[in-house]
């Protein structure tokens, strides 16, 4: 896994606090994919003025996990049962990356949908390097830009083991690579719960935890960057899904 260690083979893959960088083992079958999808409409890509049913719409699911998710995402606003049967459903791809290479191996056996959906291990939090297989895929489809970056529950993960400038650097990066971001950040109790969890297992903390200066609202910190700093703006809030975390979405300028 590069730039991350394993998981020791004796830990509990099942415990929470054994993934400490959010790679959890059977993450959506405590996290089904319906608890976010129920907040977004699944007419989301006329919503924002892709009304062109013959334009290829591009998806990026970031930190992908098995990928259960990134289907559900193709079907919810692809395949919605809304559409009339007979109109042929538009063009439109996914691209799921997670830095757990096992994670991307069960996503690529298991995807029902491979012409349309492609998964790739990717550690995006290394250097500015690591976006390169994004910007060939942009490339290989004709687009300078994801059409829709879903970022869910990502941005503690990066921050707890990499800092404050590596949470910044990433959503800088998102932004670099598209045109829309829907982005779930964790609230602050989560920090505090998952470094508990992890002094629970006797590991030492976070490397970072104590020395954040990025802290209480965490996904306000993500917005006022977002804007002084990616040219982006948060255009609608679909709410806060049952684990009380916000989904935002944003709009480059």
């Amino acid at each position: 896994m590069a730039a991350y260690e394993k998981n020791n083979v004796d830990n509990d893959l099942n415990d929470p606090g054994a993934a400490p960088y959010g790679n959890f083992m059977n993450y959506y079958t405590f996290n089904p994919p319906e608890n976010r999808l129920s907040l977004l409409p699944n007419t989301l890509f006329q919503d924002l003025g892709y009304r062109d049913i013959h334009q290829t719409m591009l998806m990026l699911d970031v930190g992908c996990n098995s990928g259960d998710l990134s289907v559900a995402l193709y079907k919810h606003f692809v395949l919605t049962p809304e559409k009339d049967e007979s109109s042929k459903p538009r063009a439109a791809h996914v691209l799921g990356f997670d830095l757990d290479e096992s994670l991307i191996q069960r996503a690529q056996e298991t995807n029902p949908l491979r012409e349309n959906i492609s998964f790739i291990p990717l550690d995006i939090a290394k250097d500015p390097s690591s976006q390169d297989p994004l910007q060939d895929y942009l490339k290989r489809h004709g687009c300078a830009h994801f059409h829709v970056c879903f970022c869910f529950a990502v941005t503690m993960w990066i921050h707890l083991n990499h800092g404050d400038v590596a949470l910044l650097n990433f959503l800088s990066r998102l932004a670099s690579l598209s045109q829309h971001i829907v982005l779930e950040a964790q609230p602050w109790k989560c920090y505090r719960s998952a470094a508990r969890r992890l002094r629970k297992l006797g590991r030492s903390d976070f490397e970072h935890f104590k020395s954040l200066k990025i802290n209480g609202d965490v996904a306000d910190h993500a917005r006022k960057h977002l804007e002084t700093q990616c040219s982006m703006e948060l255009i609608q809030s679909f709410g806060s899904t049952t684990w009380d975390r916000k989904l935002l979405l944003f709009k480059r300028k």
